[in-house]
């Protein structure tokens, strides 16, 4: 049964002042709130290590995040941004990247309706002459609600990966209201991002400094990764009254054969890195029901874990995907999710969760007031009263799991 929640039940004041707008001069001096079991403690991230129990599994999203941000102009002189979201031609992430004269992509597109049937030329106020010579342009192909198929085509036979290097900018999230600035190209990216395709951080990883994921290593943590790329729709608030109402993104997601056979045999506590990996963590539990119902995976549906009770050990779930992996030789899961995560939610894998303080009704919200058991309120209210930053480039926490 899809929950009955109102979104106005997770409001609360955010003034601007809060709202980290720049990143600390160090990504570890960041304050972190640790709660358990109704008890909140407050440290610093660069103490986290000691924090951790050290027979665990830490799970990190290696995503990276491309400058998928392009500013175009019309020949009127009217300016045009272009949001790239998710391939469309090549689909393959890997593909699309390495694509060197035209690609098309799924956009979000500023002033879209000051676009007719012009192609448009890159923005280039400086006068680059690499920019020039790269000569990108842009054509709108269709129209779909919200979002554009729109093609890219350039000179030069560089791979598209580079083309967004040279003439794209960091998407950093709206609700820090400013544009992107140098700062931004290290610091919303975290230092073990590896595989491009996010338009968002994930920002949880960002306070990690290699001594801090060194301290971790020594420790005896088993670190792991998962990769889901983060969409726009992260930025999204929720506008129903009822979050029934609300229609989550797909996001596509990939995990190793060796992490599903250690989570699948472990008696280890799991720390997820972020919301972006307890979403990946949890959708395998369904798309191993998949497996054993259907055979292969299939994206896991917003509101698949609501819709009946299963019956499936966590166990038999992981053995159906490492299954259809050996038939098939495959060393690595691919699919997508669109899981939504609120209270009521059964986890199945995460036992901890470091992450950052999230926006007022937000989905994001909504997944920490079902990991905390609904217990969401006393923790932002210490992080308010103890002047504790909010959202991507603030301050961060050490959740531990309470049953609802």
């Amino acid at each position: 049964m899809i929950p009955d929640i109102r979104i106005e039940d997770y409001d609360y004041p955010l003034p601007d002042d809060r709202i980290a707008k720049y990143p600390l001069e160090r990504r570890d001096s960041s304050k972190l709130l640790v709660y358990k079991d109704d008890n909140i403690e407050e440290h610093h991230f660069f103490d986290i290590p000691s924090m951790l129990p050290d027979d665990a599994i830490m799970v990190f999203n290696d995503t990276k995040v491309v400058p998928a941000r392009l500013h175009f102009c019309r020949d009127t002189g009217a300016h045009i941004e272009i949001f790239c979201l998710e391939p469309v031609q090549p689909q393959e992430y890997n593909q699309i990247f390495a694509a060197t004269d035209r690609c098309r992509w799924k956009c979000i597109v500023g002033n879209v309706k000051k676009w007719k049937s012009d192609i448009l030329s890159l923005y280039n106020p400086e006068s680059d002459e690499n920019v020039r010579k790269m000569d990108l342009k842009a054509s709108l192909v269709e129209r779909n609600g919200e979002t554009s198929v729109v093609e890219f085509t350039w000179q030069g036979g560089q791979p598209f990966s580079a083309v967004l290097e040279l003439c794209g900018s960091i998407p950093i999230p709206p609700y820090l209201n400013r544009d992107t600035e140098a700062i931004d190209k290290d610091r919303y990216q975290t230092l073990y991002a590896h595989y491009r395709g996010s338009v968002a951080a994930p920002t949880a990883g960002l306070h990690f400094t290699s001594e801090v994921l060194d301290a971790i290593r020594n420790k005896g943590i088993d670190m792991a990764t998962v990769c889901l790329h983060v969409g726009a729709g992260t930025f999204l608030p929720v506008k129903s009254s009822n979050v029934s109402g609300h229609t989550m993104h797909r996001e596509p997601f990939a995990v190793s054969r060796a992490l599903i056979e250690k989570l699948k045999n472990r008696s280890k506590p799991v720390i997820a890195v972020g919301t972006t990996s307890v979403r990946t963590l949890e959708s395998l539990y369904y798309v191993g029901v998949q497996c054993i119902e259907g055979g292969q995976p299939e994206d896991v549906g917003q509101w698949m874990p609501y819709e009946r009770d299963f019956k499936y050990s966590f166990e038999e779930a992981m053995d159906a995907i490492l299954s259809y992996m050996d038939a098939r030789s495959l060393d690595t899961l691919v699919t997508g999710t669109r899981i939504i995560i609120v209270p009521g939610f059964r986890f199945r894998v995460v036992d901890m969760l470091v992450t950052n303080f999230h926006q007022p009704q937000s989905t994001l919200l909504l997944l920490i007031s079902a990991f905390v058991g609904g217990r969401w309120r006393p923790v932002y209210d210490y992080a308010l009263a103890n002047g504790f930053r909010f959202l991507s480039y603030g301050d961060s926490s050490l959740l531990y799991r309470r049953p609802e």
